[in-house]
């Protein structure tokens, strides 16, 4: 109906223009010129514009972790425009974001990489940045053959064909592995907290805190210490009380809980009202302000989590994107924002190797690259790998801030 009204309206406009037309013959002149100006200048090729897909966390479990990687993606494409774009083989172009809500769901994050491929036309995608999101997007991406960096997510999988057992050809990551990440975690906790005992709680239902638990467990046995408690939970759950309890009869030196932000505060009050007092440490996961927002009766003070980036950094590069980031969102950057916009200029370096808008030429490109510089550290990929080397940043919740504390090597 919409359009048959559309359309009643149309027509006695274009009656209209017939008798003056008809009747004066310089104004027909002058609307036809105007008609073929207009013709022609809805003809001329747009100016090439790099379509970059951005597949995040938007809504769901983790929306913080959506929302740093959206705006800092968005303050590096702003960056880069306002300089007049990238040289592709001699052409200056400007950066487009398509973003697409993936709402933290592993099938919607496959439908959203599919679209953002094969209808958004994106020449590369950034994100998603939870494995278990990562993990069905990467697959995707991969047969797609584009180009896939993802922040964020330090499951194995989202860069290892499991099936051979080799990397896949397109997809990258711009973060360490939980590989590198729990062995550091677990040495710390030995040699710097002194803990020989320790329990863990997890989310078993979910890919990355069940990975990260069970190599966070093998590497403090080898290590000499002892796991006395592995308590776990499924994605949801609100009362920890039962798994809390079970832990505080083993009486461990520390508590490791491999948990995302949304869900710690809530253990460690549960915790300390039980009377828990043993310290707890956690991963990158812990990393956004978010969780300090939820942490209103400060359970988590003295708390310890390892991460890929903290603002307390002196180098000019790093302060000046702190400065760039509170100035524009009115909040400090997290890892996610800070590993995102590196992954923004590690991409922005494979087109402009690559030298044309082809996805084959830039995933390509993005092979070449071995070193990079970013504000997260220096990034080494070694021969074939997808996965960079880099160093993991030791912080504490002191007082609701994250304040550094060392940085160690893998």
């Amino acid at each position: 109906m919409k359009l048959n009204r559309r359309s009643e309206t149309l027509q006695p406009t274009a009656y209209s223009l017939q008798p003056i037309v008809s009747i004066r013959p310089f104004g027909r002149i002058v609307f036809l010129a105007t008609s073929l100006a207009f013709l022609l200048g809805s003809c001329q090729p747009q100016k090439p514009t790099i379509k970059i897909g951005i597949n995040a966390e938007l809504t769901g479990e983790v929306p913080a972790v959506g929302a740093s990687c959206r705006n800092a993606a968005q303050l590096f494409v702003n960056e880069v425009n306002q300089a007049g774009g990238i040289d592709v083989g001699g052409t200056k172009m400007p950066l487009t974001l398509i973003i697409r809500d993936n709402g933290a769901k592993a099938d919607q994050c496959a439908a959203v990489s599919q679209r953002l491929i094969s209808q958004d036309g994106v020449i590369a995608m950034v994100g998603p940045n939870a494995s278990s999101c990562a993990i069905p997007a990467a697959e995707i991406a991969e047969s797609l053959n584009c180009l896939m960096i993802s922040p964020w997510s330090t499951n194995p999988k989202t860069t290892i064909d499991t099936s051979t057992g080799h990397f896949k050809k397109n997809v990258f990551r711009a973060c360490f592995t939980e590989t590198v990440e729990e062995p550091i975690l677990a040495k710390f906790a030995l040699n710097n907290l002194h803990a020989s005992k320790a329990a863990i709680l997890y989310d078993m239902s979910s890919e990355t805190p069940n990975s990260d638990a069970k190599l966070f467990s093998t590497a403090f046995t080898n290590l000499g210490g002892k796991i006395v408690a592995m308590e776990t939970y499924t994605t949801g759950d609100r009362d920890f009380s039962a798994q809390l309890t079970n832990i505080k009869k083993t009486s461990p030196d520390i508590i490791f809980l491999p948990a995302y932000y949304n869900d710690v505060p809530l253990i460690a009050e549960q915790a300390r009202r039980l009377g828990i007092k043993t310290p707890l440490i956690g991963n990158n996961a812990w990393s956004t302000p978010e969780m300090i927002k939820l942490d209103t009766g400060h359970y988590l003070n003295g708390s310890y989590f390892s991460n890929h980036f903290s603002t307390g950094s002196d180098l000019p590069n790093v302060q000046q994107f702190v400065k760039s980031y509170q100035k524009k969102y009115e909040q400090p950057p997290d890892d996610i924002a800070a590993l995102t916009y590196d992954t923004m200029g590690l991409l922005t370096e494979a087109i402009i190797k690559a030298g044309k808008l082809d996805r084959k030429a830039v995933s390509d490109s993005m092979t070449k690259i071995k070193k990079f510089q970013g504000i997260t550290g220096n990034f080494n990929y070694r021969s074939g790998s997808r996965d960079p080397m880099k160093s993991v940043i030791i912080l504490q919740l002191k007082d609701g801030a994250f304040v550094y504390v060392m940085t160690l090597q893998p």
